[in-house]
């Protein structure tokens, strides 16, 4: 059975190394998620992790196997029904074993819950077109919008925004 616990200011360290080696150099490559080809330099920071932490509008879900961070999803409230759902990894050694999909339901849920959020929206690079192909498998969308990357040259890469409608139909 799976598991999820908030991310305290004590797993920063564990919670830093997950993100690293899901999304750049030689470890990301044995994941299909990860962001080693586009970039090599540091995909967060201490203090852009401890403001994650910290935002009374942002939680961080961890999950754990035999003691180990291998999975990690944080959700925004951006308000008026909106969430917003950033920094989904799964350790590379796992990935394409159901735990992200797994990972994007409980934050769907904990938006709905916490937040009162009726619309989940992402951004994705847009040249990860298979990363956007499993997103819309799971319910996402296109809007049409297109925001330009938020780190380094704005140019770089447009963000690509994917959006889906958390208001479920009653069986």
């Amino acid at each position: 059975m799976r598991t999820w616990r908030l991310a305290a200011l004590s797993d920063l360290p564990a919670f830093r190394a997950l993100i690293e080696r899901a999304y750049r150099g030689d470890t990301a490559r044995k994941g299909w998620t990860h962001e080693a080809d586009l970039f090599d330099d540091d995909r967060t920071s201490d203090a852009e992790l401890t403001e994650a932490l910290t935002d009374p509008a942002r939680r961080v879900l961890l999950t754990e196997q035999e003691g180990t961070l291998v999975g990690t999803v944080t959700i925004t409230d951006r308000s008026e029904g909106l969430a917003y759902l950033g920094m989904l990894c799964v350790d590379p050694a796992i990935q394409a074993g159901g735990l992200g999909r797994w990972l994007i339901g409980e934050a769907e849920a904990l938006a709905m819950r916490e937040f009162g959020a009726n619309t989940m929206e992402m951004t994705v690079i847009g040249r990860r077109e298979d990363l956007i192909a499993y997103y819309e498998r799971r319910g996402y969308a296109r809007t049409g919008e297109a925001r330009p990357f938020p780190y380094g040259d704005p140019t770089r890469f447009a963000m690509i925004v994917l959006a889906r409608s958390l208001v479920r139909p009653i069986a």
